[in-house]
């Protein structure tokens, strides 16, 4: 019994003597594995931090992992299309539409002014130089008749022209009336010149008389009157690449009627002195008036010489009426770019500085057209933003024409699909980074 238990006792040892041999035998798996020949640890977060052992990323603190077959970690292509900035792609459920192509008429208002026709103006000048000794133009647009005083200038060259002349007519001579001829041509009637030599009396003032009926502007006045006649806000886009500084899509700055006719003192003086050719007045005549409009800058290739124009006094819609173009002008003034166009009145029924509005018809021919919410303005940019792997990127447009709620877009985009309402795109904490090369 005792040699059995002594047995079972050796028997024990031996099988754990035995285990614990075999455990010394075994490798250890991390030792080794951690020892290998090839073998590198990188930052997840970082795969530039490269180690031959395991370890801590020394930028971020996370755990080395070990590259496999020493290849670099492969980014989940749907996982980095996630990792870009809200400023160069947005993800959204917004609808997604694509520009409307063919011709489109649309009815575009612009408003306008009654003047006086420029076709039927004078102009008086001073023939000589010298000093207003008397001035009986009081303000501008005053009515005049023809054959009216208007001015008498004393001139030293006048006085030494009449001194002339007697100095010839005493002493005889053939340069009598060569005499004469100089004095008419510094304004001196007829009458006027024989009557110095009749009397030997020298004339020190010569008269300005006017030269036809009308109403009298001065020159000084009617340059102001030409410059106030700008529209209210430069066209933000047009033919040439119509935008605007202000952001979203927005309508076309409204184009205000040009300045009216103001009866405004004039600036010339008693006492001041004019050069011989020098302009002072315009006198316009009332009997032919005009309505001239203002049209921004996009609509000017669609505006021609004889085209119908509805249009009626703002304040009195029941007297409609119709009219043709007489005249465009291209006006670039105060630095903007607008068009003036000029309806002759067959009917005076008007009067000068009525406020007018007139609706034309202006017919697009072609063309692709996109929602004007659909278009973001960008300072002097424009953009949509297109739809591409179920993601909106911004892409810089050129814009045409506006008419109504649509805008023109060129062809680039006729095959885009662009989100609806691209202001619920935008992100207001940031700037709009614009991919240009997406065609």
């Amino acid at each position: 019994m005792r040699n059995s238990y002594i047995v079972n006792i050796m028997l024990g040892m031996s099988i754990a003597l035995f285990g614990l041999v075999a455990c010394k035998s075994k490798p250890d798996k991390h030792t080794h594995t951690g020892q290998e020949a090839g073998t590198l640890y990188t930052c997840p977060m970082h795969p530039e931090v490269v180690k031959d052992k395991p370890g801590k990323c020394p930028i971020c603190g996370m755990n080395l992992v070990s590259k496999e077959d020493n290849k670099e970690l492969v980014v989940d292509s749907s996982i980095s299309r996630l990792t870009k900035p809200v400023n160069a792609q947005v993800i959204a459920a917004v609808p997604a539409i694509m520009p409307e192509g063919g011709t489109r008429i649309y009815s575009s208002a612009v408003n306008g002014v009654i003047t006086y026709d420029t076709r039927q103006q004078t102009s008086i000048a001073s023939r000589v130089s010298g000093r207003i000794e008397k001035l009986l133009i009081k303000y501008n647009y005053q009515p005049v008749r023809k054959g009216q005083l208007i001015m008498e200038v004393y001139s030293p060259d006048l006085a030494a022209a009449q001194r002339e002349l007697l100095f010839i007519a005493r002493n005889g001579g053939d340069m009598l009336d060569r005499a004469k001829q100089r004095l008419q041509l510094l304004g001196m009637a007829s009458g006027q010149i024989e009557q110095v030599l009749k009397t030997g009396n020298i004339i020190y003032r010569i008269p300005v008389y006017s030269n036809s009926d009308g109403y009298i502007l001065e020159k000084t006045a009617a340059a102001s009157a030409l410059s106030a006649m700008t529209p209210a806000a430069a066209p933000s886009s047009g033919g040439d690449g119509m935008s605007g500084m202000e952001g979203g899509a927005s309508a076309a700055p409204a184009v205000s009627a040009p300045a009216a006719p103001a009866a405004t003192p004039v600036l010339l003086r008693e006492g001041q002195y004019v050069s011989a050719g020098q302009s002072l007045f315009t006198i316009y005549q009332a009997g032919n008036l005009v309505a001239e409009f203002a049209f921004p800058s996009q609509l000017a290739a669609n505006i021609k010489r004889g085209q119908k124009i509805l249009f009626y006094p703002t304040d009195h819609k029941e007297a409609m009426q119709t009219g043709n173009i007489g005249l465009i002008e291209p006006v670039f003034r105060n630095g903007q770019n607008f068009m003036l166009a000029r309806i002759y009145l067959a009917r005076n029924d008007f009067r000068v500085g009525q406020l007018v509005s007139g609706s034309i018809p202006i017919v697009y021919a072609g063309g692709w057209w996109l929602p004007k919410k659909a278009v973001w303005r960008l300072g002097s940019k424009s953009l949509v933003f297109k739809q591409e792997n179920g993601m909106y990127v911004p892409v810089e447009i050129t814009t045409g024409a506006e008419a109504g709620e649509v805008i023109q877009v060129d062809s680039t985009a006729s095959s885009w699909k662009v989100a609806a309402n691209a202001a619920y795109l935008v992100d207001s904490e940031s700037f709009i980074k614009t991919n240009h090369g997406v065609k």
